[in-house]
């Protein structure tokens, strides 16, 4: 038995090259793996040895040649093929072991062009294929974690078995496949005004396999995806039991929505809805005013900060059950505070920042994929339509609320007041009922207030239903036939009227 070995991550390579050698098996490596195994004091042969020529264009061209790739693709099964093999002098390749160059963290570093460029792996990806292509015949691990299982085989039977090559084999497919969408993700870069890609492909390496899905009889996954490390799904988790499936959405919901603001600002989310949210003066200020907004939904919450979470901000946290808190730096002491809430996943995210990239959704057959959504709170972008002019204490709750407003899903209307969410109106199939959901929970302090609306109002009863309430000021996009209509009311109403021009739904 061969084995042909060429690794960027070298952990477990020893001991594993160890085992194979006891194992009867011929080692090949290329040039730095051969190094590094023979300073282990284990016999292994170049891959220049087998082929016969030396590395070449500073090592970009090494594997490549019929003496590797007709070793690992010779079937066996072919008299022909064997034959074949034996004229030309050259013997089959059993086991291919290659994890590829660092492409992801050459990314991640902030490498410059030629860096990035010089660790896209060739040959790796074409040994890893034709290693797969071939799994009748050849076991292919591209994984230090694959090492124990495959070494066991051998060590016990001598080979590889056919269940376990097989299933290696569409283990390294996707890995390649994951490594060529991180390569494509990163030369065609952020996404532009210009046509969509002909063809998309997403995924990556398994961050951790979750406890079941959305519901217990379904099977659930994390999975990274191509571009710089950040966002919710490599925050670091202190403490508490594993995410589940819903625990990430709401998790990846709140720490957007707290992204968006520059000031001190708390987020209280419930299935992916805000049910809190505020600014402050300190982290404790922006909880005490977001967990005000609905505290009985709070229950069992999760809550974001865009600050340090200190000691004092952490009392106030362990004084209602959470699930989880997501924040940026987590101080010593408020660390030992919420120790003592074991059932608490305390979640931290180094690099707090807006959602980049594309958002993509499964559907039946197919893919739906858009370009992130952004909301903006310049006001010299937007136009007041009503005979009032907002005051500038409700155009300041007016930008809260609408930039609050594209985190909840739609129908989707926001009260706000004093920077702070009072009232919301989430996920509802009329925008009236909308309006009146979140005028129910903003209840007695519902006067003079401000209001956000994700989308245009249809008609009047909407926009009237928020006005009777005391509502003196309402932001929403327009675009609809009856915006004059609805203008109108406001106008009778006293109310001012703010249009952006930009929608903002949430499905």
């Amino acid at each position: 038995m061969r084995a042909l070995i060429g690794v960027s991550d070298k952990s477990g390579l020893a001991d594993f090259a160890r085992g194979l050698h006891e194992a009867g098996v011929e080692l090949i490596a290329t040039g730095g793996t051969a190094r590094a195994l023979a300073d282990a004091g284990i016999p292994v042969r170049q891959v220049s040895e087998v082929t016969g020529a030396a590395e070449m264009l500073d090592g970009r061209v090494k594997t490549l040649h019929p003496a590797i790739h007709a070793g690992i693709l010779a079937r066996r099964d072919l008299p022909e093929h064997m034959r074949a093999l034996e004229e030309q002098g050259y013997a089959p390749i059993d086991l291919v072991v290659v994890n590829l160059y660092p492409f992801a963290a050459a990314v991640a570093s902030g490498a410059d062009r030629e860096t990035v460029i010089e660790n896209i792996d060739i040959g790796g990806p074409t040994m890893i294929r034709a290693a797969a292509k071939n799994s009748g015949s050849v076991a292919v691990v591209v994984s230090p974690s694959q090492y124990p299982e495959v070494l066991a085989e051998i060590q016990a039977a001598g080979a590889v078995s056919p269940a376990t090559r097989t299933r290696l084999a569409a283990e390294a497919f996707a890995h390649v496949a994951a490594y060529d969408t991180a390569v494509a993700d990163w030369l065609a870069g952020e996404p532009s005004d210009g046509p969509m890609r002909s063809s998309f492909t997403t995924g990556g390496p398994l961050i951790a396999e979750l406890r079941y899905g959305e519901n217990p009889h379904q099977r659930g996954a994390l999975y990274a995806v191509p571009g710089v490390p950040g966002g919710v799904a490599h925050a670091r988790q202190l403490q508490g039991p594993a995410l589940s499936f819903t625990n990430w959405l709401d998790a990846d919901a709140a720490a957007n929505l707290v992204a968006e603001f520059a000031e001190p600002a708390a987020a209280v989310i419930k299935h992916t809805n805000p049910c809190g949210f505020a600014t402050g003066d300190s982290p404790l200020d922006a909880y005490r005013r977001a967990h005000a907004c609905d505290p009985r939904s709070a229950y069992g919450g999760i809550v974001a900060l865009n600050r340090t979470l200190d000691l004092v901000t952490a009392q106030e946290l362990a004084k209602t059950f959470l699930e989880i808190v997501i924040c940026p730096a987590v101080d010593e002491d408020a660390a030992a505070r919420l120790a003592r809430r074991e059932r608490l996943r305390i979640l931290v995210l180094d690099r707090p920042i807006a959602a980049a990239g594309y958002d993509v959704r499964s559907l039946s057959g197919g893919l739906l994929v858009q370009t992130r959504d952004r909301v903006s709170a310049d006001r010299s972008s937007m136009t007041v339509v009503s005979k009032r002019q907002p005051t500038e204490a409700e155009w300041g709750d007016l930008l809260v609320a609408w930039r609050v407003c594209r985190h909840v899903k739609s129908n989707a209307i926001v009260i706000a007041g004093d920077r702070m969410a009072l009232g919301v109106g989430a996920g509802q199939m009329s925008r009236v009922e909308a309006a009146e959901l979140a005028v129910a929970r903003a209840g007695d302090r519902v006067a003079g207030t401000v209001a956000a609306s994700d989308a245009f109002f249809p008609l009047p009863d909407g926009l009237e239903t928020l006005g009777r309430a005391g509502v003196g000021a309402v932001i929403h996009p327009g675009g609809s036939k009856n915006d004059a209509d609805v203008t109108a009311a406001a106008d009778a109403l006293g109310m001012a009227i703010v249009l952006t021009g930009e929608r903002h739904f949430r499905h």
